[in-house]
């Protein structure tokens, strides 16, 4: 058995999350009781901020951690890590590049620098659904501002990024050319664009600030969808402005043996996207304390 940590991106955060583990696992309790902010704020967001940018990465990214190093503690462990987006924050965490305080330190900025990157209304992003990503990618070529491939999340679900008037302009020709779906996303601007290429900067310098370590486990990245061996910080630094090559990370993994996939966090939306790629693999959700449960007793741990 070949096994990959999973981590989501922003959008699967949810009020509550993290709860259940932390009355039911002292080391998720730990964790959680080190940052009483973030904790109050994943279980009880009094003030409905929790679908902001700014304050939803530091929350996603502290519970998956939590969650991730309970299953290690129990000797789950995987061989290589990964995220979405946020996410790959999440798994370099998880695999110690950095501590558990400068990682919450570096995805704080980063919240905080995406969700100031562009004014608002004036950016948007989209998800495509049912169209492959050549036939979008000479679509969008159509558009005479910024519009481009945000995610490629699976066969068949790609996202859009760009300027509002581009997007505006694609998304009925992406529908007249055989799109199922074209949905607008719930977001604060275009992510994974060349319009957060001032924003990569302002990451770059953050990142700069601190020394990260070799990760304990492998990690694939949202940049190529394999492994790196360049400066972490210079993949950190595209990886904001750059399109997320989820699906060419999970058929990387499935080359290299990967038979068994851990989505660790809120939400499922990656465990849809590897079925999509792959319905023979295993795939586990611990979203959960149940789920949690569960995988220790699928596991014998």
């Amino acid at each position: 058995m070949k096994i990959a940590f999973c981590f989501a991106g922003q959008g699967s955060q949810a009020k509550g999350m993290g709860k259940d583990f932390y009355d039911n696992i002292e080391s998720v309790k730990t964790n959680y009781d080190a940052f009483p902010q973030i904790r109050d704020l994943c279980f009880n967001d009094e003030k409905n901020q929790l679908d902001q940018t700014a304050y939803a990465q530091k929350a996603m990214l502290l519970t998956g951690y939590a969650i991730a190093k309970a299953l290690e503690e129990r000797n789950i462990k995987p061989e290589y890590a990964l995220g979405l987006s946020l996410g790959e924050y999440t798994a370099l965490a998880f695999s110690d590049v950095w501590d558990i305080n400068d990682s919450i330190d570096i995805i704080t900025n980063r919240g905080e620098i995406m969700q100031n990157a562009l004014p608002l209304g004036t950016s948007k992003m989209a998800a495509v659904i049912g169209l492959d990503r050549d036939k979008i990618k000479s679509i969008i070529s159509n558009a005479s501002g910024v519009c481009e491939i945000a995610n490629y999340n699976c066969p068949g679900q790609i996202v859009i990024t760009g300027d509002k008037e581009s997007i505006d302009f694609v998304m009925p020709l992406l529908s007249d050319a055989g799109a199922l779906k074209v949905v607008e996303l719930n977001v604060s601007g275009a992510f994974h664009s060349s319009l957060l290429n001032d924003a990569s900067l302002k990451l770059r310098a953050v990142l700069d600030k601190y020394t990260y370590n070799n990760p304990k486990y492998k990690i694939v990245y949202n940049i190529s969808g394999k492994e790196e061996d360049m400066n972490l910080n210079d993949i950190l630094q595209r990886q904001i402005c750059n399109s997320v090559y989820f699906e060419d990370s999970i058929r990387y993994l499935l080359d290299q043996g990967v038979d068994t996939f851990i989505e660790i966090g809120p939400g499922k939306a990656l465990s849809g996207f590897i079925k999509r790629i792959d319905r023979k693999v295993s795939i586990y959700n611990v979203s959960d304390y149940q789920g949690y449960l569960s995988l220790l007793e699928k596991f014998n741990a």
